[in-house]
């Protein structure tokens, strides 16, 4: 959970000494149904509730203005499924700058219409208006139960790594809607951009990767990038990962050079990163085929310092999502 520091004025993550010293270290009580709490790269609690593992998420969405309450949904209950839990329950907190019923309504349509169509259900929340906000921002909630928790840090030298789907596809939902303006492409591509939203819940392909996946991890801010240096920093392993086997929509590649942007270090809801043992991996990827689900080997982790090994580089340290350049600009 990283990106800019308390003393930078800029959107993002804190970086992770600030996050490990002001957060990280803060948790109140200790108690022993806490299974899996606050940690760097870790997303999701797990908190044993009788014989159950209850896996619990939060997360806020402020500046995907268009389709906020979509977002909110997905990448609240993403967090449940990439650690190996069943999305059920959700819990929603609106702020808003001011009482204009009808960003109200989009809103709370955008919360219901989603958590509908992924099976969700909507158990509470708080909504009011906050002198002073300059948008909306939504926060959600995410509880579910799970047979099995898998965290981000389970990466195990050996392992294969494997991306499903594909890289960028929430930036590109985003890009169409509240920068197309700045997007010179052709209607059929806008839309085709517009639609990535409606594919940007993992819950289908982590069901499907859960018993076998040794580590399991939703890019969101940094992209499929971020998300790989979470998985070897948390794990403390090296990912050597091959740029060319990471896809790349035809979409999200016309709208990430329109404005600039690496479609690897951008909004990346939508993928699942999981790393499964060797011997696993070909059956995983078929396992997924037959779902439908798009998903490729991009590397292999191996034993050595945390860090991830790409484009002849590598990186040891969180980075920064090239989207919010646009924003802050």
């Amino acid at each position: 959970m990283n990106g800019a520091g308390l003393s930078e004025p800029m959107t993002g993550k804190l970086d992770r000494a600030t996050l490990t010293d002001l957060v990280l270290s803060r948790t109140g009580a200790d108690n022993p149904n806490r299974l899996v709490g606050a940690a760097f790269g870790e997303d999701a609690a797990a908190v044993r509730v009788g014989d159950e593992t209850l896996i619990v998420s939060t997360d806020p969405i402020s500046l995907a203005a268009e389709r906020i309450g979509q977002l909110a949904v997905t990448v609240a209950s993403n967090d449940v499924a990439a650690s190996g839990g069943r999305p059920e329950f959700l819990l929603s907190t609106v702020l808003l700058p001011d009482a204009d019923p009808s960003v109200l309504d989009t809103i709370t349509g955008q919360l219901d219409a989603e958590s509908k169509r992924l099976g969700l259900t909507i158990v509470g929340g708080h909504t009011e208006v906050v002198a002073g906000l300059g948008r909306p921002l939504c926060s959600l909630t995410c509880l579910g139960t799970a047979d099995r928790f898998v965290p981000t840090g389970g990466a195990t030298p050996g392992d294969r790594i494997l991306l499903t789907k594909g890289a960028g596809i929430e930036a590109t939902g985003v890009l169409a809607t509240d920068f197309r303006d700045r997007l010179d492409l052709s209607t059929d591509a806008l839309d085709r951009a517009t639609a990535a939203f409606d594919d940007l819940s993992v819950i289908p392909e982590a069901a499907v990767l859960t018993p076998v996946a040794t580590a399991m991890h939703d890019p969101t801010e940094g992209g499929v990038l971020e998300g790989l240096i979470e998985l070897a920093i948390t794990g403390d392993v090296t990912l050597d990962v091959d740029r060319d086997a990471v896809h790349v929509r035809e979409e999200t590649r016309a709208a990430c050079e329109a404005v600039g942007v690496d479609p690897l270090r951008v909004l990346g809801s939508g993928a699942l990163l999981a790393t499964v043992g060797a011997d696993d991996a070909d059956a995983a990827l078929e396992s997924l085929a037959a779902e439908g689900i798009d998903a490729a080997d991009i590397g292999r982790v191996e034993d050595g310092d945390a860090g991830v090994e790409i484009d002849g580089e590598r990186y040891t340290e969180p980075i920064r999502d090239d989207m919010y350049a646009l924003w802050d600009g």
